[in-house]
């Protein structure tokens, strides 16, 4: 394995699979894409497209995935094709929204096939990875986590949270936090609105507390909730893995719990809409948990 690693699989080229390929190709990596719907991969253009996960990892210096849960972690890592198949002494950076239980499962399986693992999720919508201003949360040991921010660096500013699973707890604190904004921002545009004010004005007010509601104008004020920045029914899969981490830990967050609610009775018509759908109920007067 090279000192600075410079071949590079990605296992996933979803919305932020893709963003992270695109930035590393614009930095100069020599890439090779894995997805499970071949096509999507091939569409980049970004790098030689494999067949297999095994197949992805074979021969690079460090390999990426960035997949949509637990179970695609699992068969993009584990059984004969997976990618902890394929790799030799090479450190896989894990930078999916899994949740620390995953985490743990897969660095065991990497530990056992000769392998190591860090979990890095990250901070920032994927046009915020283009730009290279993300925040990534490294979970792992010092010298694994190194020669991650030697490639990741390129994605924003990188910071060590602690041993592998640490990156995967705290991005699921962080996805709470956006949860409960984003609920508390639909509740007070409308509200703002109703009592009178200019649309526009609410939303610089919010905007101007919570800088991430920046790119979601248009779902707050426009009541236009595509493109699709965070499919809605993803932040529900963070925040169920999110409670589960919480209550194995006897935590209590009985605002996140709500806001939860308001997310999932919103999956059935408004789950692949960006997350900014958790407005619509309080535009037609029906938000989970008003008075009666």
């Amino acid at each position: 394995m090279t000192d600075k690693p410079r071949r590079i699989a990605i296992l996933g080229t979803g919305k932020m699979g893709s963003a992270i390929a695109g930035k590393l190709a614009a930095e100069g990596y020599e890439l090779t894409l894995w997805n499970r719907s071949r096509g999507r991969a091939e569409k980049l253009r970004l790098g030689r497209v494999a067949a297999i996960p095994a197949e992805a990892v074979a021969g690079v210096d460090l390999a990426i995935s960035s997949l949509t849960g637990p179970e695609a972690v699992r068969a993009t890592y584990l059984g004969p094709a997976g990618a902890l198949a394929g790799g030799r002494d090479l450190l896989f950076v894990d930078m999916s929204t899994a949740g620390p239980d995953v985490v743990v499962e897969i660095g065991e399986a990497a530990t056992a096939s000769g392998n190591r693992l860090v979990d890095a999720p990250i901070l920032g919508a994927p046009p915020v990875v283009r730009d290279g201003k993300a925040a990534v949360l490294l979970g792992g040991i010092d010298s694994d986590v190194a020669m991650a921010i030697s490639v990741l660096g390129s994605l924003g500013s990188t910071r060590h949270v602690g041993p592998l699973g640490s990156g995967a707890r705290l991005k699921l604190v962080a996805n709470s936090m956006l949860a409960d904004i984003l609920a508390a921002a639909a509740e007070l545009q409308v509200a703002g609105e109703q009592a009178g004010l200019d649309s526009s004005d609410v939303f610089f007010a919010l905007e101007r507390l919570a800088p991430v509601l920046g790119p979601r104008r248009h779902g707050f004020v426009e009541n236009r909730h595509e493109p699709t920045l965070f499919a809605l029914r993803d932040l529900l899969k963070d925040l169920d893995l999110a409670a589960a981490m919480f209550g194995q830990a006897s935590s209590r967050t009985p605002v996140t719990a709500n806001v939860r609610g308001q997310f999932a009775g919103l999956t059935g018509e408004a789950g692949d809409l960006d997350v900014t759908a958790v407005a619509i109920p309080y535009r037609r007067g029906t938000p989970a948990g008003a008075p009666r």
